[in-house]
């Protein structure tokens, strides 16, 4: 007799950023394993839709763009909650994964739970960082942890403090790799054969150690040129950055489909984090061929401490800049380029195996 397909919902309501993308990343991994059949939600004002990347097959949610939106969004939650049922009714799932938490998913859970599905949360963070997310983040997030049956995380190190912490309690939580964003074939570094060039990418905020490298870049004794990009609030930390001679910071969003170019731009990405659960960035440079310079702290030592592409370092501006040094002028062997779409079907492998373990 042959075995049913498991139905499988993936959903992330975000607009911009990692959340779309993983989720859309996460479903295709899915698509690719035996005997499933994958349903993938995204809200409506997903730009990932418009991208050259956009799946091909999407249920949509209407969402909101601002926090006055939000407020406008929950006044129709009866609504909501009816077009959720809806979708819930005519798929069937079997599991149900949410692919980074956000304000509305706990009206996804309570129908969910309603029907008897089983609910799977990838969590990012175990905490939200200074400055980053939105307002009542680490409140949302931990009820929806208490809604969870398993709680996925990319780092052993958020997977720890969630294990400990009194949310997840009696809750399987298991510690899976961050594959890279499928990106696109780039040259290897310093092909360009002009001055080596290093890129900082990412929210232009505090914790992400924007004094650290503002501080470490002038000890670097090499000809180099950095770009800064990212979006965030000026700052002095900015603003220190910009008066360097040969960085250019670029206070900007950067679009889905710019992403790749970015990174196959770098010879070197720099991660000068003060706190850090792991990073997407991090990893679509080593699948990109980059060299990573990433400061020991938090998820980044396992995510990076067994690669001979990354060179780990102290949170302090000489260590970093030693660390960029130490690659300028011997660069390590660059590994092959990495399928990600090979990486994604292993963590969606790796998800529903943990389910059955659990």
């Amino acid at each position: 007799m042959t075995k049913p397909a498991e139905r499988i919902l993936v959903w992330q309501w975000g607009r911009r950023g990692a959340g779309p993308r993983i989720a859309v990343d996460l479903a295709d991994g899915l698509r690719r394993l035996p005997d499933t059949d994958v349903l993938l939600c995204l809200s409506d004002r997903a730009e990932i839709l418009q991208s050259r990347n956009a799946p091909d097959a999407v249920v949509k949610v209407a969402t909101y763009s601002s926090i006055q939106g939000l407020v406008g969004r929950l006044l129709t939650v009866p609504g909501l909650l009816h077009q959720l049922g809806r979708i819930v009714r005519d798929f069937c799932p079997d599991i149900a994964i949410c692919a980074m938490p956000g304000p509305l998913d706990l009206l996804m859970t309570h129908v969910l739970r309603r029907a008897g599905v089983r609910i799977v949360v990838i969590v990012h963070d175990a905490q939200p960082h200074p400055g980053d997310g939105y307002p009542f983040q680490a409140i949302l997030q931990r009820r929806l942890i208490r809604q969870a049956d398993q709680i996925v995380t990319f780092s052993r190190h958020v997977a720890d403090r969630l294990a400990t912490g009194p949310d997840a309690v009696g809750c399987p939580v298991v510690a899976l790799a961050h594959p890279p964003f499928i990106g696109e074939a780039a040259a290897p570094p310093f092909a360009h054969e002009g001055a080596p060039r290093i890129l900082m990418f990412g929210r232009l905020l505090p914790y992400k150690g924007l004094d650290l490298l503002a501080e470490a870049l002038p000890h670097v004794r090499r000809e180099f040129e950095c770009r800064v990009v990212g979006q965030g609030p000026e700052s002095p930390e900015l603003g220190r950055l910009a008066t360097l001679a040969q960085v250019r910071v670029e206070n900007r969003w950067v679009a889905e489909d710019e992403l790749p170019r970015l990174i196959a731009w770098a010879d070197i990405v720099v991660l000068p984090y003060r706190e850090a659960s792991q990073s997407g960035v991090g990893a679509m440079a080593i699948a990109s061929g980059r060299y990573v310079v990433a400061t020991r702290v938090g998820g980044l030592v396992e995510q990076f401490s067994d690669d001979a592409q990354a060179v780990l370092c102290a949170p302090e501006p000489v260590a970093i800049a030693r660390a960029l040094e130490n690659i300028l002028d011997a660069p390590p062997p660059v590994r092959p380029q990495v399928d990600s779409g090979q990486e994604w079907e292993n963590l969606a492998r790796d998800i529903l195996a943990s389910r059955e373990m659990s």
